[in-house]
């Protein structure tokens, strides 16, 4: 019997965690292989790590699991055709469709949200929409055969609730047992209704600066769902 196959898809200026944190919990999967791919399986820069050595994105055949994490570099994958054609080519078969954070973004400009619920970070929730996506608050939603995940760090929530579908709930608790997984943040500040006010101002001014980018190429990307 052949190897459940899950692969997850690199762009340039993907965030590292969200596809290193769940990577560590999925290469435990039982019967599966994981695979980092890329376009041309070149290097991948993320916040200064380099990620080499990946597979090629367009020779991968197929997969059980597509994996497509996100990152600020979001807003330019949505609008490479080429990377998005290995997204629907892949996509259009795959037994599940996963992301983490704004990778829920690249799922969506596939066209394969619509009418369906998605998590996404928090800032970015809202550019879901144009792709007809119903927008979940969740850290991890599922409809489906769709699992997205919210911000980052929820990618190893999301990891966990992929891992208990693919190999069983009591599986799933002893890696996250064998990996410590027992968070106890220092500050109570990782959602927006959690955050104090100052904070929250504050880290919205940062992502203010990245918002009329993707806004126009959520738009951009929706664009091309209609049909001619």
């Amino acid at each position: 019997m052949s190897k459940l196959s899950i692969v997850i898809a690199l762009y340039p200026g993907v965030t590292h965690l969200d596809f290193t944190g769940p990577h560590q919990f999925l290469v435990r999967t039982p019967d599966a292989e994981v695979t980092v791919a890329s376009l041309g399986g070149r290097d991948i820069e993320a916040e200064g790590l380099t990620f080499s050595g990946l597979a090629d994105l367009a020779a991968v055949e197929r997969c059980d699991v597509l994996l497509v994490p996100g990152g600020f570099g979001a807003t330019d994958a949505i609008l490479d055709e080429a990377f998005m054609a290995q997204i629907r080519r892949l996509g259009g078969t795959a037994r599940y469709l996963t992301s983490v954070c704004t990778g829920s973004l690249i799922l969506g400009a596939a066209g394969f949200l619509t009418g369906r619920r998605a998590a996404c970070h928090w800032a970015w929730r809202d550019l879901l929409t144009p792709f007809g996506a119903l927008v979940s608050e969740a850290r991890v939603e599922r409809d489906g055969n769709i699992i997205t995940g919210g911000g980052v760090t929820a990618g190893i929530d999301f990891a966990l609730v992929l891992l208990a579908e693919l190999a069983g709930e009591a599986y799933a608790e002893s890696v996250q047992l064998g990996l410590e997984y027992a968070p106890a943040p220092p500050f109570q500040s990782g959602r927006p209704e959690q955050a104090r006010p100052e904070v929250l101002a504050q880290v919205k001014a940062v992502m203010a600066q990245a918002r009329a980018g993707r806004e126009s190429a959520a738009r951009a990307a929706a664009a091309r769902l209609q049909p001619a």
